[in-house]
């Protein structure tokens, strides 16, 4: 049975948790705590579905926009710690400087990250970062978190409209941990120096965007900006640290102007 966590007087469990009857109703019901690969890149084309279909998410229609970030992501995936799903790289029409990732094999990279970055190590440092967090399945464990949390989780497992529900939820509220960002920073600046791009990127672009007036929404999350940097310049050995691709401004410049104008 779903355990009630209601107090005396409180509204009925449909009431406080809509989803829950759904529960009752679905037809296909999922293990949380043993989800497959298979079912979480079922569980992430459906919540990048439903993204589309709200509206929450406008993507960016240029075919070689999109071209150009699935060429870098892949590029990353193939070395990096997870790579046996398939990725999925979108670029979304939006001009704050944002990227994030859900369950499955799922990247979002917004036009105006594209924008702010200085070189293609800088804007490949995020979308490592991003494929970092769904390495290290981030996204499955803040599902199971809620799930149970919210009492939503049965024996029997949860209906998958529930759980895409919720992971379209923690897509747009975007909630890490501080322990899933340093993780998420630790796999990402390795899997960068892997793909052979310089992992100096990361450190530059996170400096840039903190000396903004106004650093992006994705940047005030917990742990602080400077405390990823000063543990992002320990991982990285100084002697090496501008070794590798990406590191050609002009170039860059000239590519995502026609990219993104």
């Amino acid at each position: 049975m779903v355990a009630a966590g209601l107090c005396a007087g409180t509204a009925s469990p449909s009431q406080a948790f809509p989803w829950r009857e759904l529960i009752f109703q679905g037809i296909q019901m999922i293990s949380i705590s043993n989800l497959s690969n298979r079912q979480e890149v079922e569980l992430g084309k459906q919540i990048n579905q439903q993204l589309l279909k709200r509206g929450n998410v406008k993507l960016y229609r240029d075919s070689a926009a999109n071209e150009y970030i699935n060429r870098i992501g892949q590029r990353l995936v193939a070395v990096s710690p997870r790579s046996d799903i398939p990725y999925t790289f979108q670029v979304v029409e939006d001009d704050s400087i944002n990227a994030f990732a859900t369950m499955g094999g799922f990247v979002y990279i917004n036009t105006g990250l594209m924008k702010a970055a200085d070189n293609e190590a800088q804007l490949a440092s995020v979308i490592a970062h991003e494929i970092a967090h769904i390495a290290d399945r981030h996204g499955v464990k803040q599902l199971r978190q809620r799930l149970l949390a919210q009492g939503l989780a049965t024996a029997a497992g949860v209906d998958d409209s529930v759980a895409v529900q919720i992971g379209v939820e923690l897509a747009l509220r975007r909630p890490k941990s501080r322990q899933a960002e340093f993780k998420a920073d630790e796999i990402g600046v390795e899997t960068l120096k892997t793909a052979g791009y310089a992992q100096y990127g990361a450190i530059t672009f996170m400096e840039k965007l903190l000396r903004k007036d106004s650093p992006p929404s994705f940047l005030s999350t917990h742990p602080a900006t400077s405390a990823r940097i000063y543990r992002m310049k320990q991982m990285i050995n100084p002697e090496f640290a501008y070794n590798g691709d990406g590191l050609d401004n002009r170039a860059y410049q000239v590519i995502v102007s026609k990219l993104v104008p």
